[in-house]
């Protein structure tokens, strides 16, 4: 049991309970990059999704959502049926999975819980994923690798929750290290942690409350973008698999003289890849001013090249840029909305939070919502 365990999921707690936390992720650098078979530097943070799992005699799934306080109940065998309200869905698919999988699974009962905000970009859906994963891993005593726990989260959010996310978020849940970031190989899945020694620093979140209503359509826009500019390359280089593989000198030679644009989205993608890996360099030798730079120049590469950016993104990271306790901010996550991640001096927190919020709403006529966090480890079992 930890000091963080949510009261209100105590009702649901008896001997044998199998209780399991699981935490959201931010990502310090590397955006667009997953899908393009690159580099990302995720990592989970001190906000949580909890199950409490109790195994049933009969086939009935009964789950609770402790923060909404509703309830729903199914059948193990009528697991095909979509529910509604949409958060089962993201318990069921792992369920479901299992099943797929051919692990035997009886009925149960589960309440969940989560302080991961919802809808700013800090991957709630993966970490309640992840934490049945490891409650149905657990209960059921099928023992599962921790990356299997990962691909089959995955793929429940793919099949039943109907998000095709690429494989960070619930990697990033699963696998994080306390005061680590995961260098992530998404062409490999190979991975090892980096040091993030942030002494006097702290990583604040800016969410701007807009919503991607661009993001989806968006997206694969990009993803058809960066795919149509492979398909150049390997017309001379049929080796190729994706643009992870190609080099600036390729992209000018073979993709600048077809299309301007296409190969402004690609060279993003192949600079941000440079970029991160350099990155891992200031942080093994904890130079962490040239590694805030770099997040810098990714929000202007995602703002201006990869156009995925937005005014109230773009404000928050030109209001912080010149101040002398900010070293790096950039827009996390998908992008048309959702949060700037930010490391900023311990000291000028506070005053850095009150001006911005002051400022936000006055230019944007919204109000800004701010998220403290810290790393910490990935899905863990309590008990």
């Amino acid at each position: 049991m930890t000091d963080s365990f949510p009261q209100r999921l105590k009702p649901y707690l008896i001997e044998k309970s199998v209780l399991v936390k699981s935490p959201g992720r931010i990502n310090l650098i590397g955006e667009h990059t997953d899908y393009n078979e690159g580099f990302v530097l995720p990592a989970a943070i001190d906000k949580a999704a909890y199950i409490v799992l109790n195994k049933r005699t009969d086939n009935r799934i009964v789950l609770h959502s402790a923060d909404w306080e509703q309830r729903f109940e199914i059948e193990l065998q009528d697991l095909a049926l979509q529910s509604q309200p949409s958060w089962p869905n993201y318990l069921l698919g792992v369920v479901a999975q299992f099943q797929k999988a051919g692990f035997a699974l009886s009925g149960f009962e589960a309440a969940l819980s989560s302080d991961v905000p919802v809808g700013a970009g800090l991957s709630s859906s993966a970490a309640i994923e992840c934490a049945m994963a490891m409650a149905l891993s657990t209960a059921f005593e099928h023992p599962l690798s921790r990356i299997d726990l990962v691909k089959l989260s995955q793929k429940a959010e793919h099949e039943y929750a109907g998000v095709k996310c690429g494989i960070m978020d619930q990697f990033a849940s699963g696998f994080g290290k306390k005061d680590h970031v995961i260098k992530l190989d998404c062409k490999s899945l190979e991975y090892e942690y980096k040091p993030l020694q942030l002494n006097g620093y702290k990583i604040v979140l800016f969410d701007t409350n807009v919503k991607h209503s661009l993001a989806s359509s968006e997206y694969n826009v990009r993803r058809e973008q960066c795919e149509t500019g492979v398909a150049w390359v390997q017309e001379v280089y049929p080796e190729v698999r994706s643009l992870r593989d190609i080099s600036l000198d390729q992209l000018k030679q073979l993709v600048l003289p077809k299309d301007a644009l296409i190969y402004q989205r690609c060279k993003f993608v192949v600079e941000e890849n440079i970029r991160l890996l350099s990155g891992c360099d200031d942080l093994e030798t904890g130079n962490i001013e040239a590694f805030g730079k770099k997040m810098f120049r990714t929000h202007e590469g995602l703002s201006k090249e990869y156009e995925v950016s937005c005014p109230e993104l773009d404000f928050l990271v030109e209001a912080v840029k010149n101040h002398p306790h900010v070293l790096g901010s950039r827009m996390m996550g998908g992008g048309f909305g959702g949060c700037t991640i930010n490391i900023i001096k311990e000291e000028g927190v506070h005053e850095i939070v009150n001006t911005l919020s002051e400022s936000y709403q006055k230019q944007m006529q919204k109000a800004l919502t701010v998220h403290h966090v810290s790393i910490e480890n990935g899905t863990t079992l309590l008990s």
